[in-house]
């Protein structure tokens, strides 16, 4: 009876408590600011000319990015972002705009009083994102090749261990589990750019989970990232697609009605090499994207409750803290399957345009 006792008193302190505090945590919150959460996630999800760190109070902590811009009027202009003050001033005509068409991106005021843009080749948050971790890809895959090359006696490897075992189980595994079942027995020609295309994603996948710089760059979660890797994808199946594939296209083995007078197949199986590449550049795009803003969305919860009081905020606070854990662990995860995923239908539409003449499948 006393331990049941002693519990309801706490409950009853906490609710206490909890009725005490809202009209001083209502006051304190009323003489501040108010967080814009919309704001807060739009701005990890979105690009930026500057890589934000923390933020006290009206202080920003960021670094400085390089502004590479050419217009007609001030000609070509090289300068750090830090010019800009956060957004808040202007350099030499040049400014970030707060709201119109070109919202949050370099503009200038021509003769008319008219926002355009000039010719931006600055260095952007997700571009520096990118380069570190093509760097990093590129010391993977050079230090494993290197340590080949050095264990190699009379054209016999040395089995490895350890960093370079891990990253042999990793390739074998995408090879001969994905690449060689869906390209066929042309596989070796498209395994360096296959195999490329998943570290690639997976390993910007990866970094965009890390909260603290260098990582947090929504790289695979912008679209033009994701139209790149599709565009790849899209010329290697029809560049190197044989002369069968093409014959499938344009003449495909299907009823002569459905061919002539109206072409309704062949222009089905033109729109289906567009659609192709546009389902790769959306999957990876939407998911990466949506993965990030379930997760900030989670965290947004505590300054969504902090002024409902101490024991409402409290207990959401443990609440979006172990649920943002477990959405980071999640993610992890669909950064393999994502990567994998992509591999998996480049190779697939790869394989479909190695298509031989049907006698030659039957010999």
């Amino acid at each position: 009876m006393r331990k049941n006792q002693f519990k309801y008193i706490v409950l009853l302190c906490i609710v206490l408590i909890g009725n005490i505090f809202p009209a001083s945590a209502k006051e304190n919150d009323a003489k501040e600011e108010k967080v814009d959460i919309a704001g807060m996630i739009m701005g990890h999800l979105m690009d930026s000319y500057e890589w934000h760190i923390a933020s006290d109070g009206d202080k920003h902590y960021s670094i400085p990015l390089p502004i590479i811009v050419y217009s007609e009027t001030n000609g070509l202009n090289v300068f750090m972002s830090s010019r800009f003050h956060h957004g808040h001033e202007a350099y030499n005509g040049f400014y970030i705009a707060t709201e119109g068409p070109y919202k949050d991106k370099i503009v200038e005021k021509n003769a008319a009083g008219e926002e355009v843009r000039p010719w931006d080749l600055s260095i952007t948050k997700n571009t520096l994102g990118l380069m570190m971790s093509c760097v990093i890809l590129l010391v993977l895959v050079l230090s494993t090749a290197r340590w080949y090359k050095k264990n190699c006696k009379d054209g016999v490897h040395v089995a490895p261990k350890g960093f370079v075992g891990f990253m042999e189980m990793f390739i074998m595994s995408i090879v001969d589990d994905v690449i060689k079942p869906c390209v066929g027995k042309n596989y070796k020609k498209f395994t360096p750019y296959l195999l490329t295309a998943f570290f690639f994603i997976f390993i910007n996948n990866l970094m965009g989970l890390i909260p603290i710089f260098p990582g947090g760059a929504n790289v695979t979660g912008n679209i033009a990232v994701t139209l790149v890797l599709a565009l790849f994808t899209f010329f290697i199946v029809n560049i190197f697609g044989t002369k069968e594939y093409w014959k499938e296209i344009f003449n495909p083995p299907v009823p002569t009605w459905l061919k002539l007078p109206i072409p309704i197949m062949p222009a089905i199986e033109v729109i289906g090499m567009f659609t192709k590449p546009f389902a790769l550049m959306i999957r990876l795009f939407a998911n990466i994207l949506a993965g990030h803003s379930v997760i900030l969305g989670l965290m947004s919860l505590i300054f969504v409750t902090a002024s409902l009081g101490v024991v409402l905020f409290g207990s959401m606070t443990f609440v979006s803290v172990v649920m943002t854990m477990f959405m980071d662990l999640v993610e992890v995860l669909v950064a393999y399957i994502q990567a994998y995923v992509f591999t998996m239908l480049s190779a697939v539409f790869i394989g479909l345009a190695q298509a031989e003449p049907h006698s030659v499948e039957k010999h």
